[in-house]
């Protein structure tokens, strides 16, 4: 991959954070800005084609209740298989 230099303005607050979690975790603060455009980069991407999501059909309109219901069961059942 090849890499330009820019340069970009940027909150102080912002940098300084990231000069702390870079001497925190001993990385560059380089790897962060990289990581930061490539994020950005790839919320911009279009695709031409539809993606193909399945549709999930149960028949009516799920309400936020069966979500919170299922959602409730699966935590259940994630902590049994753990505990």
């Amino acid at each position: 991959m090849g890499l330009k230099k820019t340069t970009v303005m940027v909150d102080e607050a912002d940098l300084a954070l990231v000069k702390l979690a870079a001497a925190r975790e001993g990385r560059p603060e380089s790897e962060y800005f990289r990581e930061a455009f490539h994020l950005a980069a790839m919320r911009t991407r279009r695709w031409d084609e539809a993606l193909d999501i399945p549709v999930l059909d149960y028949g009516h309109a799920v309400t936020a209740d069966e979500i919170d219901s299922a959602v409730r069961e699966a935590i259940a059942d994630t902590e049994s298989d753990a505990g």
